[in-house]
């Protein structure tokens, strides 16, 4: 094995042709059968979260805090929605220690319960007029324990398909598990738009916005069996242990590759910054100034969404012509202009609103793409399974966690402007950690 990257880490070409020749020693295992399994856990994960992101903006500004303003009503329900990012690393801590103890499947299997249970727990949760001060309580708890159970599900798939991808489709495959996030929205929208638009204004609010959580306890014990079904096998269990794919101690992880942690986190802050700013900011934003009924907004969200996907499924055959991080750095550029231009749209009329949302999902679709991997690649193989999940987990807390928060508190008191400046500190944050990183493999040579 040879070592080039920092001094210590192998490269990636290395890394993965090592794992590539481990590979095909077993012919049961493709590619394509990894990446199924990644889109259903992804879809599935990222269903549980868009449920609680479109409700924080329809829903609970009304039954946990009708004692704020709209406004603040938002703005505290995005404070909660916060709670989630900030426990994700906790979780993979945590769920980390179980599988060293108990196995793979045992952690998998309590992870995936905890998100099922702590998801399906909000729609049990009572209103402020039933509870007071206790409900807006217990949905803090389940939305911390959804984080921790999000963290927890790492499954090593996303890693294992990487390490296994053709040496001239790595971009293609990268994008696979990606996927997941435009399914995952858009079928939360689709549900969100079903019982918004057949339910009165109070049923909706009294018991229909529950629905979707049961819902995502349902599609949550389906990925659980099909994730199983690929993790507990031998022949994947083998690949995964011969790959080196196994958990670590976080504090062993942090001393031997921390820098790779935080290099790769910014690496990707440009496409987790404009995540949350074209799905849950612009409802939140539209609703408030109710410059476009609800249910329009959903379904341009939805439109978005499919969008999405078709980038997404773009920056695989992008990247695999120009390279992932070229790709990553020029949608960093594309993002900072586009941001530029987010003033005059979401200030706009309905056209230039949904112009907004659509052209996002495109520029969303191609840069998340290949936001992860594209430098997690970087990782000595025996740190890979951990760096990478503490990779996005940094991500996500860093780019995305408190982006609606700040994006609406800004832009509603002092403008829109702010919109502009939160992505183009995302995009420039991207670009600095791709030349710090490209930097480091040049003296590693």
């Amino acid at each position: 094995m040879s070592t080039t990257h920092e001094g210590h880490a192998p490269s990636s070409i290395s890394t993965e042709q090592d794992a590539a020749g481990i590979a095909a020693g077993h012919a049961k295992v493709a590619p394509g059968e990894i990446a199924v399994g990644v889109i259903i856990g992804r879809a599935s994960e990222y269903f549980d979260f868009f449920v609680y992101g479109i409700a924080s903006v329809l829903v609970f500004p009304k039954v946990f805090f009708p004692f704020k303003s709209q406004l603040d009503g938002m703005l505290w329900s995005f404070v909660i929605f916060s709670f989630a990012f900030i426990a994700r690393p906790i979780g993979t801590t945590l769920f980390m220690a179980m599988q060293r103890r108990w196995g793979r499947g045992t952690k998998l299997t309590g992870a995936l319960f905890l998100l099922g249970t702590a998801t399906v727990g909000m729609a049990f949760v009572p209103g402020y007029a039933g509870l007071g001060s206790t409900s807006i309580v217990l949905l803090s708890i389940f939305r911390v324990l959804q984080g921790m159970a999000l963290g927890g599900s790492w499954d090593g798939l996303p890693s294992l398909l990487a390490l296994n991808a053709p040496r001239a489709r790595r971009g293609w495959y990268a994008m696979l598990g990606q996927l997941g996030a435009p399914v995952g929205f858009m079928l939360a929208s689709a549900l969100f738009l079903f019982l918004h638009a057949s339910l009165s204004s109070a049923d909706f609010l009294d018991w229909g916005w529950r629905y979707p959580f049961f819902v995502a306890f349902a599609i949550n014990v389906v990925a659980l069996f099909a994730r199983l079904r690929l993790v507990m096998t031998e022949e994947y269990t083998q690949l995964l242990e011969e790959g080196d794919l196994e958990p670590i101690p976080i504090i062993q992880m942090l001393r031997a590759q921390g820098y790779n942690i935080f290099i790769g986190a910014f690496a990707a802050l440009a496409s987790y910054a404009l995540f949350h700013l074209v799905t849950v900011f612009p409802l939140s934003w539209i609703a408030l100034r109710e410059s476009q009924e609800i249910d329009s907004v959903l379904m341009v969200q939805i439109a978005g969404a499919v969008v999405g996907m078709l980038g997404t499924v773009a920056s695989g055959l992008i990247a695999d012509r120009i390279g992932r991080r070229t790709t990553l750095g020029l949608l960093a550029v594309l993002i900072a202009i586009f941001s530029l231009f987010a003033p005059t749209l979401l200030g706009g009329s309905a056209q230039a609103q949904d112009t907004f949302i659509i052209v996002g999902f495109a520029l969303l679709g191609v840069s998340y793409g290949q936001a992860a991997g594209t430098v997690t690649a970087n990782f000595e193989r025996r740190f890979r399974y951990t760096g990478a999940a503490l990779t996005t987990d940094i991500a996500w807390l860093l780019g995305a966690a408190f982006a609606p928060l700040i994006a609406l508190g800004l832009s509603a008191n002092f403008g829109l402007v702010y919109v502009s400046a939160y992505l183009l500190s995302g995009a420039a944050c991207t670009i600095l950690a791709l030349r710090i990183n490209r930097a480091l493999e040049a003296v590693a040579r």
